[in-house]
């Protein structure tokens, strides 16, 4: 049965990528989804595939730091570590339509390594 909680679906969301689930991350996308980040501007889920889809080989943990959910948009903030031993913190924020993601604008943070940028 799917979540209703905004917190849930974006903890599913990141659990999906990390196991390399693109049918669960379709089915978690709106119809029209958009994608937004300082690369991307406002991409639809066709593209947002065709563009940004890639193996989650290189990442070994997301660790959520923060999610605040209000009605309906939620930012998290999160650290990616990759399999090589960098790390990032970016922050996202989501918009709902219902339970399912209508768009995502990401905002990019520091690369680290040893513990520096």
């Amino acid at each position: 049965m799917p979540r209703n909680d905004k917190a849930g679906i974006i903890r599913d969301l990141f659990a999906a990528y990390l196991a390399d689930d693109r049918s669960a991350i379709e089915a978690a996308f709106a119809d029209d989804f958009s994608f937004t980040s300082p690369f991307d501007d406002a991409i639809d889920k066709a593209t947002y595939f065709a563009r940004c889809w890639q193996s989650t080989d290189w990442i070994a943990a997301h660790d959520i730091e923060h999610i605040a959910v209000e009605g309906d948009v939620a930012f998290v903030t999160y650290r990616c570590t990759t399999t090589s031993g960098k790390s990032f913190r970016n922050t996202e924020l989501f918009t709902f339509a219902g339970s399912r993601i209508r768009a995502i604008d990401v905002y990019f943070g520091a690369t680290y390594q040893g513990g520096v940028f």
